[in-house]
Order: C-alpha cells, then sequence, then structure tokens
C-alpha cells in the first residue's frame, strides 16, 4: 500500500469525529478505572483507561508516527471538576500492514489526573464519564469510540485499589525520562538526520557492544523523522552512539521544528544497574553543524 496514502489516511482518520453508536468494539476491551476506592473532596486521584487487547490486535502511541491514530479521552465533566491530560505509558514499535509504528500490541494504561471540588458532600456518589477513541489495528483497521463512565462513592479518605494500582504504578515505573547521565546533540543534512549521544557520568550505562547497540528503538515525539525508515546506530570505543534518522516525507508542524524530540528505548537500561529503559531527549538540530542539548 502506498505510504503517501497511508498517512493521508491516517491524518483523515483522525480529523473524524467519532460517534459512539457508529463504531463497534473490535480488537480490545476497555474499560474505565480508578486508582483510589472513593473520591475526597478537593484532593486529586487518578483514573486509568484500561486497554485489553485482543490477540493479534494494536493500538497507537500519542504521536503514532508515519501511520495510525492515536488513543484519545474527552471527558464530560460534573461542574468545577478539571482533567489532567492523557498520559501514555512508553512507545513500543508496532507494525500497521508491515510498516513501523509507534504503539502497543501488549494490554496497557493510559492515565489522567482528575481533580473534584472541594465542595462535594461525603455519602454521595458522583459518575465520571468521558469519550474514549481510538483506532485499532490487526490484520484489518477499526476506528472506534465509546462512551465510558466510571462512579465512586465521595468520602472523608480513601484507600488504592490495589489490582489498577499495581498496574499503574507498572506504567508509571516504565515512563520515559530525562537523565543528566548522557548527553546528545543532533545535526541535519539532506535527509538525514544525525543523533549523537556521550555517557557524561558514572552513572550511565553504555551498551556491551555493537550487537546489543543496534537493538536500540528510536521514536519520535512529533514526526520530524520517518518510524519506518531504517535507524542506524554505531557504538564507539567509549560507549558512545552516533544514530542515523531519515526524514519524514510529510510534517504536520508549520515550520521545521528547533529540536529533536525523541524517546530512545533501550531494553537493557540506559542507567547502571538496568535503570531508565526510555531516555528522553531533545538536542537543538543543527543544519550544517552540530548543537548540544
Amino acid at each position: 500500500m502506498n505510504r503517501r496514502f497511508l498517512l493521508l489516511l491516517t491524518l483523515l482518520l483522525s480529523s473524524f469525529i467519532l460517534h459512539p453508536s457508529s463504531f463497534a468494539q473490535q480488537g480490545l476491551k476497555l474499560q474505565l478505572v480508578s486508582e483510589q476506592t472513593a473520591i475526597v473532596p478537593g484532593k486529586p486521584f487518578t483514573v486509568g483507561l484500561w486497554m485489553d487487547h485482543d490477540r493479534g490486535s494494536h493500538t497507537y502511541w500519542r504521536f503514532p508516527g508515519i501511520v495510525g491514530v492515536p488513543t484519545q479521552m474527552k471527558w464530560h465533566l460534573p461542574r468545577g471538576w478539571k482533567a489532567g491530560e492523557l498520559i501514555y505509558p512508553e512507545p513500543e514499535r508496532t507494525l500497521m500492514f508491515k510498516i513501523k509504528a509507534q504503539g502497543f500490541d501488549r494490554d496497557v494504561m493510559l492515565r489522567a489526573e482528575i481533580t473534584p471540588p472541594a465542595n462535594l458532600k461525603v455519602g454521595e456518589s458522583v459518575t465520571l464519564t468521558g469519550l474514549a477513541s481510538w483506532m485499532c489495528c490487526g490484520n484489518t483497521c477499526h476506528p472506534g469510540s465509546m462512551e465510558l463512565s466510571l462512579t465512586l462513592p465521595v468520602a472523608a479518605t480513601a484507600e488504592v485499589n490495589p489490582k489498577w494500582h499495581k498496574l499503574l504504578d507498572a506504567e508509571r515505573a516504565r515512563a520515559e525520562q530525562t537523565s543528566e547521565a548522557w548527553t546528545s546533540s543532533a545535526s541535519e543534512k539532506g535527509d538525514k538526520i544525525t543523533l549523537v549521544l556521550k555517557p557524561a557520568t558514572a552513572e550511565a550505562r553504555v551498551s556491551k557492544n555493537q550487537h546489543e547497540a543496534e537493538k536500540i528503538i528510536v521514536f519520535t515525539e512529533d514526526g520530524w523523522f520517518d518510524t519506518d525508515k531504517p535507524q542506524t546506530v554505531l557504538r564507539d570505543a567509549e560507549g558512545g552512539l552516533t544514530i542515523t534518522l531519515i526524514k519524514a516525507d510529510a510534517y504536520l508542524g508549520d515550520k521545521p521544528p528547533k529540536t529533536l524530540r525523541v524517546i530512545l528505548r533501550n531494553e537493557e537500561g540506559w542507567l547502571q544497574g538496568g535503570g531508565l529503559r526510555c531516555l528522553q531527549l531533545a538536542p537543538r538540530i543543527v543544519r550544517g553543524g552540530l548543537s548540544s542539548g
């Protein structure tokens, strides 16, 4: 299938307003859950969007890459309530018609922080609702949407729900992070982007060999490079890495970005002891030279 056609299809689908009566749930099951057993007036708490994928199906990360549509949540909360942004776990590489994209083959928990007003009455209950929309792909792709709801009592104190707390904590632990253990620089020439990483402190864990370094995957946060094109990773004698990426054919921004917004996934970890699996970087892009970040 033509790559430009797939990108256009993705853009069109992402611009549609999906109506819950129009699309059946295919390829996955969704559930709105709470980390707490009750709502405490005025105190923020975490809700999760649990996505249980059928075998062979996947959904998409907050930026899908060259194809795909991210899962979204449009809240319909009572007056005085606030909802934070939908937070995604670390990205994974998935395939849509053999094209590399950024999403989730595994069951995954997205999350958001909800802040209730302080004037809630203990003893009453509140129902939170929102419209979830997504694209689920396997052998075929199915955009879908569904109204989800969650009813919780209002109480002076609240305990955590052991099941959902465990899953949410696991997702938090896997979240991407920045680190001073590594420095980075980026340059661009023609359609090639070069990202250079150097260990900056003793806390940095360097790849043992070239074979291990080649397993590192670079994810884009804004689509400046093509997620389906080859990524070349070269390790030097000191453990530094030179990574070559290919610019995307199409970019949704108004003008070229000033920084290279990337997340690098290393299954062996970026820190001593195997910690920090996903390193978040944003070095300034120098077109014709190098700039550290």
